[in-house]
């Protein structure tokens, strides 16, 4: 197959998904962000934290409404954000001077190091990104910024996706814990 073939695609768009599956999602999406938005803007809403950052939002799609995805497990979404976050800073630390260099630098090495760790979770890239093209409030962080939005963040929603995603039959979650 010649290099334009492979764009052509080959495969038909996926089948829809029943009434009760979108629900389900919708449901577990509301109450995963919730949480983390309402510590966001009533408890930090005075301090230097942030409590929610743009990559939760892609997380939720995975974990919420593609629950059998191997992108949307624990160990994906826990250490996708974890080891993401850590570089990132790192990114920004490093070469702050250079914002155009560091934001790629953070994307492509989280990406890297997630197919490494077999972590990989595409909200992952946008942790990374966020902590080098972050506003004062996230750089001021520092590592922090690992443990406060995103450690916190990520296991608030898991434990809502873990309940959420069980209670119907036709859902099950985890399909793998690591």
């Amino acid at each position: 197959m010649s290099f334009f073939e492979k764009m052509k695609g080959g495969k038909k768009s996926p089948s829809r998904v029943s009434l009760s599956e979108i629900a389900w999602s919708w449901v577990g999406a509301f109450l995963g962000i919730a949480p983390i938005a309402f510590l966001n803007y009533n408890l930090f809403s005075g301090d230097d934290f942030i409590f929610i950052i743009g990559s939760f939002g892609a997380s939720a799609v995975l974990i919420y409404g593609a629950v059998r995805s191997p992108l949307a497990q624990p160990r994906n979404l826990v250490g996708g954000h974890i080891v993401s976050a850590v570089i990132g800073v790192i990114a920004y630390k490093l070469f702050y001077p250079y914002p155009w260099f560091a934001s790629a630098f953070a994307v492509a090495t989280a990406i890297a190091v997630m197919h490494a760790t077999k972590t990989l979770h595409p909200p992952g890239g946008a942790t990374a990104l966020i902590a080098v093209i972050g506003s004062e409030k996230i750089h001021a962080l520092g590592f922090l910024y690992v443990l406060i939005p995103v450690g916190i963040g990520v296991l608030i929603m898991l434990i809502v996706a873990v309940v959420v995603n069980n209670i119907a039959k036709s859902r099950k979650y985890p399909e793998y814990w690591f």
